[in-house]
């Protein structure tokens, strides 16, 4: 097991099980007995500019454009945290870190696990919707720093997008966990990989990379989030001076 594997499974602990905490007894308690969903509405530009004020989801990393993570829900506070009682929890098998943060839309939780694998569960009861599971190309995994982690998720319209370890950026339908479209946005074969959440921005999804400790040149991309289509890539560092491709 390599160091970060062993710091990973210590970190972890805690995370090996989705858990969600309710106040015994009270409205939400109630909810969580209640199996049904709400009708699902598209993700748009407006709804994700004006997330930081809609506490009932959690449509972006961060929540919103500013990656506040404030939410302002306040039914658990100083006088109710000693009544939470566990509603739910769905055991997670891997060895590696749980290091995303959920997203959370109209009553589904969508949540990034090891290998880069999917969840869509009902918020409420943790009975799971969908699962995708994506197909990797490790065999350049040696060049890996931090195991098969991800940071999370993004979402636009009725998709899910997932950057996966070996540089791939996949669409997903977050109604039916199909995959929409795929694309090789980075190669492990020239050291990248990909463990950040992917952004998603008026129609585009973008993405950036690790690798510079295997002299991978870093960049961000954005594409079309409804066709996968590539419409601009910015290098944060110039190329290398002796080839004269800067």
């Amino acid at each position: 097991m390599h160091f970060h594997d062993a710091l990973s499974a210590g970190r972890s602990l805690a995370g090996l099980a989705l858990t969600l905490l309710l106040c015994a007894g009270g409205p939400a308690a109630d909810a969580a007995r209640d199996d049904s969903l709400s009708a699902p509405s598209p993700v748009t530009d407006q709804r994700l500019v004006n997330a930081i004020r809609d506490d009932a989801n959690w449509l972006s990393y961060g929540k919103d454009y500013s990656d506040q993570r404030y939410s302002g829900l306040d039914q658990i506070n100083t006088q109710t945290v000693t009544q939470l009682g566990l509603a739910w929890y769905r055991n997670i098998n891997s060895r590696y870190a749980v290091e995303a943060t959920p997203l959370v839309i109209d009553g589904v939780m969508y949540a990034a696990l090891p290998g880069n694998v999917v969840w869509a569960l009902n918020a409420k009861t943790g009975r799971l919707l969908w699962e995708f599971t994506p197909k990797l190309d490790l065999t350049h995994g040696r060049v890996m720093c931090c195991g098969q982690v991800t940071r999370g998720l993004a979402a636009w319209g009725d998709n899910i997008y997932l950057a996966t370890i070996d540089g791939q950026l996949i669409a997903v339908n977050r109604h039916t966990g199909r995959q929409v479209w795929q694309t090789q946005t980075a190669s492990m074969a020239d050291g990248y990989t990909i463990t950040a959440a992917p952004r998603a921005v008026k129609g585009m999804i973008i993405v950036g990379n690790g690798g510079a400790e295997y002299r991978a040149r870093g960049y961000v991309t954005a594409y079309d989030a409804a066709t996968g289509e590539q419409k601009w890539r910015f290098y944060t560092v110039p190329g290398c001076i002796f080839s004269g491709k800067l």
